[in-house]
């Protein structure tokens, strides 16, 4: 697994970057705040919201795929883990 650490502002942010390979990533929001993730699209409107403090949501992103986030106002931390590809890459 890969752990990596972003702050997230109202300006969408990837996350996850294409792959050749599915991957399973995990997704937590360590403070108080919603963060949405979706597509490069993303937005406070379409994007899936987290919920404050609990468990890591869990995404299978297929190859080719991203993943990004964006919130509504302010900055939040989330943390994820990504599982390794075969070539190692995250």
């Amino acid at each position: 697994m890969i752990s990596n650490t972003y702050t997230i502002t109202t300006t969408a942010s990837k996350i996850v970057a294409k792959s050749d390979s599915t991957r399973s990533v995990y997704v937590h929001v360590t403070g108080n705040g919603t963060v949405y993730i979706g597509g490069a699209d993303v937005t406070t409107s379409n994007g899936l919201a987290t919920q404050k403090h609990t468990t890591p949501i869990e995404f299978v992103i297929p190859s080719q795929d991203e993943l990004w986030a964006v919130i509504a106002s302010g900055t939040e931390d989330l943390r994820i883990m990504i599982s390794k590809t075969k070539s190692g890459d995250a």
